[in-house]
């Protein structure tokens, strides 16, 4: 009893401004108050984060805005260059679609190599399937030099009507050839070495001329009298 009321006098009850400031002094220096201060860590951290906000904050002088500003302007520009160089990603799935499209098949080879196939055919006797094979190389080969546009449901007498536009002395001859592939792809004609030849010098003469035009021809723009 004595030992408690000597610690407690220990204490002033009233102390004077250097004795409180020696009495705060030792109770800070005991390690549990040492032991949570904030490191060099914790300060240097704190610090960032306090200029990163900053950068966020109107601070009066006009500079807080400016940095988001600056993001958003990059940001914008990033996109842009996006579109320019990839294009919009629906548009090329089309683009995809119609360049694989040819008179109701999906057909995504090459005009070299649908021509490949239809001379293979021509020299099996085949001229049905040669016909079938060399009109779609012609198409191809428009389409290809921008002549004209192959879209999903183009048919043969549309697409021999527009390329006529680009193609003007070979009319006559575009639209025998949209006439013979009718016969022999829907109508069940055998086809003959002549159809076929006619449709040789035709694919020559596409791949060999130049178009009157290069825009290329929209089902709606070119329609024409036949």
């Amino acid at each position: 009893m004595s030992g408690g009321l000597h610690q407690a006098f220990e204490v002033p009850v009233d102390p004077s401004a250097d004795e409180a400031r020696r009495l705060l002094l030792d109770e800070l220096s005991k390690a549990e108050y040492q032991a949570a201060r904030p490191t060099w860590f914790d300060q240097l951290s704190q610090a960032v984060r306090d200029w990163f906000v900053s950068l966020f904050s109107d601070g009066g002088d006009g500079a807080g805005p400016v940095l988001p500003a600056i993001l958003l302007v990059l940001v914008v520009a990033a996109l842009v260059s996006a579109l320019l160089i990839y294009g919009l990603p629906r548009l090329n799935r089309r683009a995809r679609q119609d360049v694989s499209a040819l008179f109701g098949d999906e057909d995504s080879r090459s005009a070299d190599d649908i021509r490949r196939a239809s001379a293979a055919a021509a020299a099996g006797s085949d001229f049905a399937t040669a016909i079938v094979e060399r009109f779609r190389a012609i198409a191809r080969t428009a389409s290809d030099r921008a002549a004209v546009s192959v879209h999903p449901g183009t048919t043969a007498d549309d697409f021999a009507r527009r390329a006529a536009l680009a193609f003007p002395d070979a009319r006559t001859r575009l639209d025998r050839a949209a006439r013979v592939f009718d016969g022999v792809r829907y109508l069940g004609a055998a086809g003959t070495s002549e159809d076929y030849v006619l449709l040789v010098d035709l694919d020559d003469e596409v791949r060999a001329v130049r178009p009157a035009t290069t825009s290329v021809q929209s089902p709606v723009s070119a329609e024409a009298p036949r």
